[in-house]
């Protein structure tokens, strides 16, 4: 299937490693060049050459903080410096620290905000009207599960993982008239960095090994297994592809039928 990626410009965040690494390596398979970002330049810069190795396409690598309003347009600025636009934006961000609410502060909650919901803000005020203009753009946001049915621990996340719903299912009811669809991809327990981390804070909490914490969360997946990255990166490259041009306001889980709820 020819998704009409070859040569689209895509900014996805956090590419360093994870979900984010992944979506950037499909996008690249398809032939869509890339502006990759992170907080570390030398990992970006490794993952950049490898990309460009393998495939036909152009990397731009900008290192930046995307709770700082500053770095973002340092970010959109220097894409489309290279590029001439930016046609598809990945946003995503790392989740923010576990705990129940008495435990978190003021200041965590304050720092989340700009991480989880300013971020897909300022990410997308800056590339939207370039998208409207040509009469075509994708916007994606990875969230997470807890959008749709909240994890015990993670009172941040579920928060502001439905705030970033929210804002993006009203945002795709204004720009769909200019060709420009706006979603959201829940990625469920996948192996990656972050839930090795989650893992561990809750297998030190409560004492037990960090592979108990994993049976717990296989048992409650109908798959009984952990998600890989690449399945989820297949997901995410189709929502921003050619032929994904009718699904918008949508928030679609890869999670191995881990959510219950019917919608």
């Amino acid at each position: 299937m020819d998704l009409g990626l070859k040569d689209k410009v895509s900014l996805v965040a956090a590419a360093s490693q994870g979900l984010g690494r992944a979506v950037a390596d499909e996008l690249a398979a398809e032939g869509a060049n890339l502006i990759i970002c992170s907080r570390r330049q030398d990992k970006l810069d490794a993952v950049a050459q490898e990309i460009e190795e393998r495939s036909s396409i152009r990397v731009a690598a900008v290192a930046g903080d995307l709770s700082q309003i500053n770095d973002i347009q340092r970010i959109v600025e220097h894409g489309i410096e290279r590029f001439g636009r930016i046609d598809i934006l990945v946003t995503n961000i790392g989740g923010p620290p576990a705990g129940k609410f008495d435990s978190l502060s003021q200041q965590q909650w304050d720092a989340a905000a700009r991480s989880l919901l300013t971020s897909v803000v300022a990410l997308t005020r800056l590339v939207l009207p370039g998208m409207k203009d040509r009469g075509w753009g994708r916007i994606l946001n990875i969230t997470s599960i807890a959008a749709k049915q909240p994890v015990e621990n993670l009172i941040l996340s579920n928060s502001l993982r439905a705030a970033v719903t929210g804002f993006a299912k009203t945002l795709a009811d204004e720009v769909a008239e200019f060709g420009v669809t706006v979603n959201n991809i829940l990625p469920g327990y996948t192996l990656t960095e972050r839930v090795e981390q989650l893992a561990r804070t809750i297998a030190d909490k409560d004492g037990v090994e960090i592979d108990e914490v994993k049976r717990r969360w296989e048992a409650q997946i109908p798959m009984r297994r952990l998600g890989r990255p690449e399945e989820f990166a297949a997901l995410a490259v189709f929502l921003v592809s050619e032929r994904a041009s009718y699904i918008t306001g949508s928030s679609v889980a890869a999670d191995g039928g881990w959510i219950r709820g019917l919608f």
